[in-house]
């Protein structure tokens, strides 16, 4: 039987985060990326909360989530948000999948809590610092930022969705953009902070967690295909295509489910 969708709040430092928790079965927290909402999960959720009891929460700020501060918000803090859900919900250890940015917070948390996690799925995490030619992302992510301050809210997110397969925007005249606020967020205070994260490989080399770097088939040859691979090569990991493209959790959830399910049973 499928446990009722259980909403509760989970005090953190500066905060308060807004959680879900459905399902039966191991545990599985969801750390989002993007614009850090739960509900971004919600067709995944349903197709995994048969046999998992599934976590996911809006990340600090995001939606029904608080933050009373100000300033950059470094994917450090966020990682100490996601211990503290695993703390809130009683999981000793447990299996998480973070897609994006959540990708980048699920590395740091296993880097400095790797006894809290029995396998990290980074999906195409946006560790740019890996890459070679970082230099025009990096640029190209400062532009974004400028825009978005200056209250080019709406370019910012084009230029951004454009560089996501899968993502782009429709060409309407007056197309209105939902959730302002929580794109605002995301370039003046969390963006640079993610580009800028360059993960501890030192650490994650000697974890006994398991690390599936993964990256969408219709990503390739896009921008957040390829640190997924890079990090797999640099941990001596396999690398592993997922369904879809960059937002196939969201536009693929039944195959997704398959795929990602396919990875923990490997466990």
């Amino acid at each position: 039987m499928i446990a009722e969708s259980i909403e509760s709040r989970c005090p953190v430092v500066d905060g308060e985060l807004a959680v879900h928790t459905t399902g039966t079965g191991p545990l599985l927290l969801l750390i989002p990326g993007g614009i850090g909402s739960a509900d971004s999960f919600r067709a995944l959720v349903k197709q995994l909360r048969a046999d998992h009891t599934v976590v996911t929460y809006d990340r600090r700020g995001h939606f029904a989530s608080t933050d009373t501060t100000t300033g950059p918000v470094t994917v450090r803090l966020q990682a100490d948000d996601a211990l503290a859900v695993l703390d809130h919900v009683g999981a000793g250890t447990a299996a998480v999948f973070g897609t994006s940015a959540g990708a980048l917070i699920g590395m740091d948390l296993v880097a400095r809590h790797p006894d809290r996690v029995s396998a990290l799925v980074a999906h195409e995490p946006p560790a740019v610092q890996l890459m070679p030619d970082a230099g025009g992302l990096l640029e190209a992510a400062a532009g974004q930022v400028r825009l978005a301050r200056s209250g080019a809210v709406m370019a910012a997110v084009t230029q951004f969705a454009d560089g996501i397969a899968g993502a782009a925007l429709p060409d309407l005249p007056n197309l209105r953009l939902p959730h302002e606020a929580d794109w605002l967020r995301l370039f003046d205070r969390e963006l640079t902070e993610f580009f800028d994260y360059l993960p501890d490989l030192r650490a994650l080399r000697r974890v006994g967690t398991e690390i599936f770097p993964v990256a969408g088939e219709a990503s390739r040859g896009r921008y957040h295909y390829q640190p997924a691979r890079i990090l797999a090569l640099e941990l001596g990991l396999p690398f592993t295509e997922m369904p879809g493209a960059h937002l196939a959790p969201q536009r693929n959830p039944a195959k997704f489910a398959v795929a990602l399910r396919d990875l923990l049973a490997a466990l």
